[in-house]
């Protein structure tokens, strides 16, 4: 069964007027240039997170969080801006095949600059983000000559095309004038929260200062759960990370098969409890709601790429080539696990608009089980043990939302529709 949206379409790939998508086309579903297109990201989240993992063990614990914060949205934003675009604007044809091929080599680019950019925090005393700035760069050039192509031919929307154009040239001027500055991690900081800042109210002018552009719900959805299901890959990965340390050290045993329950159940209940917001529907129903949701989707994607890193910080204190202790150790998978659950609440609430005392129980009941996790650290407990407590938090929530909760959201999604 082939899931690409393209299907039915002439096998040429003639250029086409970007007129912009039937934002209520039926059956719109990713396409395999798109997932291509990913694959050049799953290279940014496994770097990102080694990174992450080896500047915590080591104790270089500023360079770890400002070095993971700044890498892990550069990577989150470079995918975002094409996402949308695509949503809205994908023509199949030879141009925007090869304009999305650009964008991969900046994508490329952009991963090969995360090394030195932890290492200038830890060592050069500011940030070295140069070689990430060549990959955006890369990328946006081509991003805006699709913006400016999409202006030209779907004159409805031409406003709200060039104001994504220019909106993204200047902030990338700035990212440019912020290389040559070589001031100190602190200004640099306050000057990438400017700049950040600046990146948001692109978006955010042009889709509700003008007409907006066709995006497709039910599409850009799935895309988004496809860019998570990416970054669980950092949860598989840091689950063999463990296992491999364990059994080259003991063998086949009891801790292994903890290890393995523990990491995989982890991954897997996360990707669960992600699939159980219903994004498509209600932003079908309600587009003014799609910004803030965006803002939501990058903080549960980023604490996924983070949890994995922290398993990987566990196996390398299992494997003791780590300068945290035990508890550190367990700190750098809840905080991460914590945000996630946080957040696919928040993105729940926000878009369901609606609350009851399942919704508290479920909360007191995961930030319960997440406190025996840090308990049985504090007492001494296996690692192994206490990841397999931690994997409970996801699954309380599961259980919750599977037992009780479906009538409840029917319902609530029924009304929306009627809306």
């Amino acid at each position: 069964m082939n899931s690409d949206s393209t299907v039915g379409r002439p096998l040429d790939h003639r250029l086409r007027r970007m007129e912009g998508r039937d934002p209520e086309e039926p059956h719109r579903s990713s396409t395999s240039l798109e997932a291509l297109f990913d694959l050049t990201f799953a290279t940014c989240f496994g770097l990102v997170a080694t990174q992450f993992s080896l500047a915590l063990t080591n104790g270089h614990y500023a360079a770890a969080l400002v070095g993971f914060a700044f890498g892990s949205f550069a990577i989150c934003w470079a995918w975002t801006n094409f996402s949308w675009f695509s949503s809205a604007y994908d023509t199949d044809d030879w141009s925007f095949r090869l304009a999305t091929m650009v964008q991969m080599v900046g994508v490329l680019v952009l991963a090969i600059g995360l090394p030195r950019m932890f290492a200038s925090i830890g060592h050069a005393g500011f940030i070295d983000n140069s070689i990430m700035v060549l990959g955006y760069v890369i990328m946006r050039i081509a991003m805006a000559f699709q913006w400016l192509r999409a202006a030209r031919e779907d004159p409805p929307r031409r406003r709200a095309c060039l104001t994504y154009a220019i909106t993204i040239a200047i902030a990338q001027l700035g990212w440019v004038v912020l290389i040559f500055l070589n001031t100190s991690v602190f200004v640099a900081g306050a000057l990438t929260c400017f700049l950040a800042l600046g990146e948001f109210a692109g978006p955010l002018v042009a889709e509700v200062t003008t007409e907006g552009t066709p995006w497709h719900a039910h599409h850009i959805s799935e895309r988004y759960s496809l860019f998570a299901l990416i970054a669980m890959g950092e949860g598989v990965v840091g689950t063999i990370a463990i296992l491999s340390v364990v059994i080259q050290a003991r063998g086949w045993s009891t801790d292994a098969a903890l290890i393995s329950i523990a990491g995989i159940g982890l991954t897997f209940g996360m990707w669960w409890l992600y699939h159980l917001v219903p994004s498509a529907q209600v932003l079908h129903a309600y587009r003014n709601r799609a910004f803030v949701w965006s803002c939501g989707q990058m903080i549960a994607v980023i604490s996924i790429v983070a949890t994995g890193a922290g398993l990987q910080v566990a196996a390398h204190f299992i494997d003791r080539r780590s300068h945290l202790g035990s508890l550190p150790t367990l700190v750098s998978v809840t905080v991460p696990l914590s945000v996630f659950l946080g957040s696919v609440y928040a993105l729940n609430y926000y878009l369901v608009r609606h609350c009851n005392r399942l919704h508290t129980w479920l909360l007191l009941a995961t930030a319960g089980v997440i406190a025996a996790a840090i308990v049985a650290s504090i007492a001494g407990v296996n690692m192994a043990i206490c990841l397999v407590i931690l994997m409970f938090g996801p699954v309380v929530t599961l259980v919750g939302y599977e037992i009780w909760y479906p009538r409840d959201q029917a319902g609530i999604l029924t009304a929306l529709d009627r809306d």
